[in-house]
């Protein structure tokens, strides 16, 4: 290796150890943001019937990364609104599962019902 590749190998590592070092001390807002806003949409979507122990996570998390936020410790802010993000779209994907079968349920119904109908006036 030459100095001059040295040199830029050096630079890159102390661009990356910069910028990677100063991520952890900034505020988490924009993750704690993106992650409220997923909760909040696991709720609008029925999640806190169909799904209440991922919804119950999502929200414990949710203020668990609040209050790392307040306390300054920002890669613990990070990690519990990834988690609670995670959660809340578990719960969100539940919910609208739960709201199809039900439909799917009733549909199959209503075609059993129509089945009858049709049997019965066959005769």
């Amino acid at each position: 290796m030459n100095t001059t590749q040295g040199i830029a190998i050096l630079f890159a590592t102390t661009l990356v150890t910069t910028f990677g070092c100063s991520s952890l001390k900034t505020p988490a807002t924009a993750d704690v943001a993106v992650s409220k806003a997923a909760v909040a949409n696991a709720s609008s979507a029925g999640a806190a019937e169909l799904a209440p122990v991922e919804m119950n996570s999502a929200r414990e998390k949710m203020l668990r990364a609040n209050q790392a936020m307040t306390d300054k410790d920002y890669p613990l802010a990070r990690d519990l609104a990834a988690q609670a993000q995670a959660d809340a779209k578990l719960a969100q994907g539940k919910a609208n599962s739960a709201k199809a079968q039900t439909a799917a349920d009733a549909l199959q119904n209503d075609i059993r019902v129509l089945r009858d109908e049709l049997d019965r006036s066959s005769k």
